[in-house]
């Protein structure tokens, strides 16, 4: 199993201080750009950490809000691709359907994988809903014109012979030809989110590397979706590596101290869903068959516990987070039997995304935390065998 760090770089000290919305109308001038600089650095001395404790490290981007100061992700994948030396660095994502250039795209992220040294694992991503006042796209034609600008970005890091032109829906070029070429062959590893079974089928018929988010126990049936859609495709069952899982984690030898870093951590869970309501959810931006889920409570902030308990992952307790897989939270032993429980019942998980930090955790308890943790559970879960895939896919199947 490899495990990434993940922050989202949060401005916290306005988290308090806010009028309803830390995201899309938040005025920026409660962002002091001293505090921010400041956050900032330490964010990448932690990130630098996990470069040399064995941790791998993962970034994404959102726009106008105080939960995630990355903006511009390529900034950070610039500065860890040459900070760093061994970790892979994992985008998720970059939203290219709200792009309106993907051959920018294409060039910023061959660089980043001449300049790391085929460390860039790249993870395409729809967005979510508060990102489309930002970029100002049709919701309805989102996904449309994200599967298009993949395509372009492939075949822009692909072809080497030559210019090519591109006429489609979306986007039209004259003579692409990316100057770096990518160093990895034929490019960097793809990655994509999603909390829908219908787009897991179409990942698993890709087969790229599919991570969820906070899904918890409800995660088998998306493993599940993506299962069905690889084996239709390649006639065997996928690897644990290509499922990937986004669950917060605090350690420490301490129980007690252990809860208060989980605590703290799950802010990131409360302050996210504080968004003005007009921009929640924009006509279009789910199918109707995922409305329905939404509105029947099976997705989140709805989580489930193995018993099939629901609970609402943004206003809950320490324990009924760690009961629903969304939480691993304990001392090295707990958090490792927590993981190897969730990725059991999952069929296979070969990625962990850790979210070792979020909001008011200090950096010396993040320093503890991911020092902790990769001295006394990340050896164990390398070693950790993953359930067998092919008895895996064929319960799927029956």
């Amino acid at each position: 199993m490899r495990v990434y760090q993940f922050t989202e770089q949060a401005y916290f000290p306005t988290w308090n201080d806010h009028s309803g919305s830390l995201r899309v109308i938040l005025p920026n001038r409660k962002c002091d750009p001293h505090v921010a600089a400041d956050l900032f650095h330490r964010y990448y001395d932690e990130y630098q950490l996990c470069d040399e404790i064995g941790l791998d490290i993962m970034l994404n981007e959102h726009h106008q809000t105080a939960t995630c100061m990355s903006s511009t992700v390529v900034v950070g994948l610039a500065v860890l691709a040459r900070a760093t030396k061994k970790a892979r660095l994992l985008v998720l994502g970059y939203p290219i359907g709200h792009r309106p250039d993907p051959l920018r795209v294409a060039e910023e992220l061959s660089t980043i994988d001449v300049i790391s040294r085929g460390r860039l694992d790249m993870g395409f991503i729809k967005g979510i809903p508060y990102e489309i006042p930002a970029s100002n796209r049709n919701p309805t034609e989102l996904m449309d014109r994200f599967w298009e600008a993949h395509d372009f970005i492939i075949k822009a890091m692909t072809t080497h012979d030559g210019t090519f032109n591109w006429e489609g829906e979306f986007f039209h070029y004259r003579q692409v030809n990316v100057w770096p070429r990518v160093w990895q062959e034929p490019h960097p590893p793809i990655w994509s989110t999603t909390g829908s079974s219908s787009q897991a089928r179409v990942l698993g018929e890709r087969g790229y590397v599919m991570a969820t988010l906070g899904t918890g126990f409800g995660t088998r049936k998306l493993y599940d979706a993506y299962r069905k859609g690889y084996v239709a495709k390649f006639g065997h069952a996928p690897g644990a590596d290509r499922f990937a899982y986004l669950g917060l984690v605090a350690v420490a030898h301490d129980k007690e101290e252990a809860r208060k870093r989980g605590d703290l951590i799950a802010g990131y869970l409360r302050t996210s869903a504080i968004v003005h309501v007009p921009f929640r959810n924009p006509p279009g931006y789910v199918s109707p068959e995922d409305n329905a889920r939404m509105l029947r409570g099976e997705t989140p902030p709805r989580g489930f516990t193995k018993d099939g308990r629901a609970i609402n992952i943004h206003a809950t307790s320490v324990d009924d987070l760690i009961d629903a897989g969304v939480l691993f939270c304990g001392t090295p032993d707990e958090v490792y039997q927590q993981i190897i429980a969730f990725c059991d019942h999952c069929g296979g998980m070969g990625n962990l995304l850790m979210m070792g930090q979020a909001g008011f955790l200090t950096h010396e308890q993040t320093v503890d935390n991911l020092t902790l943790f990769s001295r006394e559970v990340l050896p164990r879960l390398k070693a950790y065998q993953q359930p067998d895939a092919e008895a895996a896919a064929k319960a799927v199947a029956a």
